[in-house]
């Protein structure tokens, strides 16, 4: 679903993402880890076709993100960690413009409005402009949006910033609907027992490098994910001293 082949992104001097490689199959769940500025959020505006890449590829369901880049979007949602919104704008007919530029039918939309409104119990508050939402709504109000059209990949930047315990559990279920359907999620986060818990793979990003990538199981042993993460994090500053 996903292929990242020797992706490279520099600021300046600076190597945000250093000759990263990666592929995520339909079916998984791929939780992305790594500190602040390690090269996260650059990776996944990389693939959502946000900014542009020095060197390298990415494909998603056979499609460049450079050379088929409507193609690509067409068949993917991207969740940053703090989404902007048209607060102008009443929540239901954000989500009816959503669904207009994807061309999902009356039906379609009012059938997956309803469900996952009523899911993150949106539902008598999609008349009110989304300015009078609170954090925690506007993300659930985004995860919506990112679900209308059934994305083949779905991006999610901090997915569960925000949202109460309730919220991401309901989130972690969809997550795995998305997957089990055949499509594929691709999610950074800071909360390593959610991702122990929840991914098929994952990926551990450090300095712009990938220090680790396969199935949960393979990449953790017999240790913890956090145990894992902290030994390879200081192996890499050893590196770098």
């Amino acid at each position: 679903m996903l292929n990242i082949s020797h992706l490279t992104k520099t600021y300046g001097d600076k190597h945000a993402v250093d000759d990263l490689t990666l592929n995520i199959a339909p079916g998984e769940i791929c939780g992305f880890i790594g500190h602040n500025g390690a090269g996260k959020t650059t990776t996944l505006k990389s693939v959502a076709g946000l900014i542009r890449f020095d060197a390298g590829e990415i494909t998603v369901d056979g499609k460049s993100v450079t050379r088929q880049a409507l193609d690509v979007k067409r068949v993917i949602s991207y969740i940053p960690d703090n989404p902007d919104l048209y607060e102008y704008m009443p929540a239901i007919k954000f989500l009816n413009f959503v669904a207009d530029v994807y061309n999902v039918s009356a039906r379609d939309r009012k059938t997956r409005i309803d469900r996952y409104a009523e899911i993150f119990e949106l539902t008598s508050d999609l008349a009110q402009p989304i300015s009078a939402y609170s954090h925690g709504m506007k993300q659930k109000l985004a995860l919506i949006a990112a679900l209308i059209h059934e994305p083949k990949l779905m991006l999610m930047d901090e997915p569960f910033v925000g949202l109460d315990p309730k919220a991401a559990f309901l989130v972690r279920g969809i997550m795995r609907e998305v997957c089990d359907a055949g499509g594929a999620i691709f999610f950074s986060t800071h909360v390593l027992e959610t991702a122990e818990k929840l991914c098929d793979n994952v990926a551990i990003i450090s300095r712009g490098k990938l220090a680790a990538h396969g199935k949960m199981d393979a990449v953790r042993g017999d240790k913890s994910l956090e145990s894992v993460f902290f030994e390879l994090d200081s192996k890499e500053d050893a590196a770098h001293e």
